[in-house]
């Protein structure tokens, strides 16, 4: 298993686990927000390198 998968893994285990904690708006919040805010911490030149290999990988 790649290291890619294990993290997708234990991201769907830790939002299935804050969903049945809590309520759905506040898993829904978290899991869309730590994203959101990991990508906006990031300078402008790896936002531009980000999106390029992401684009890279989907034209294979």
């Amino acid at each position: 298993m790649t290291n890619r998968a294990k993290v997708a893994v234990g991201g769907v285990a830790v939002g299935l686990l804050l969903w049945w904690l809590t309520s759905f708006w506040i898993a829904l919040v978290v899991i869309v927000g730590v994203p959101t805010v990991a990508y906006l911490a990031l300078d402008p030149g790896q936002r531009r390198r980000l999106r390029r290999v992401g684009r890279k990988q989907l034209d294979r």
